[in-house]
């Protein structure tokens, strides 16, 4: 896994359409509640994706995962527990949140492309997640997609 390029911050309208965009709502909801053109939206959404290093075909799920993790959007609460999932569905979970094709997404999670769409199903029903987006967004939630800091213990004395 390499670390995502560095992101150039959003601007206060960017992040609002951001957090529209990790809240699972789709372009036209989001100009509706913010009382925007169509337009004006795929625009924000276009200048968004060029601060997260995301390309234009990038999947929602993957910049929902950059958002979240470049602290430009805040998770949803999450409305249960975190769900108890297997390596083979963690392993999804992260493929998922760094990968949009499907290929590439087999391949980050180590699995056959041809179990990928059965596997990727049961992991929405388990998690309770509507779509991919929203699983990336209740995975942040559940802290199940944050990088975990490791902390070393030194000895005073040398052996």
């Amino acid at each position: 896994m390499t670390a995502p390029a560095p992101t150039t911050p959003l601007t206060p309208a960017e992040r609002r359409i951001a957090q529209h965009v990790v809240n699972g709502l789709p372009t036209g909801q989001i100009a509706d509640t913010e009382t925007l053109s169509h337009h004006t939206v795929r625009a924000h959404m276009v200048s968004l994706r060029r601060k997260l290093h995301c390309p234009e075909r990038c999947s929602l799920a993957v910049v929902t995962h950059r958002l979240l993790s470049a602290n430009e959007a805040t998770a949803p609460v999450p409305d249960t527990p975190a769900p108890d999932l297997s390596t083979e569905q963690t392993n999804l979970l992260k493929a998922v949140a760094e990968h949009t094709k499907p290929l590439d997404i087999a391949r980050g999670a180590n699995m056959a492309p041809a179990d990928l769409c059965a596997a990727l199903l049961q992991l929405l029903a388990d998690t309770g997640a509507p779509d991919t987006t929203r699983l990336v967004a209740r995975a942040h939630g559940w802290n199940l997609l944050t990088v975990q800091q490791t902390s070393t213990v030194r000895s005073g004395a040398s052996k």
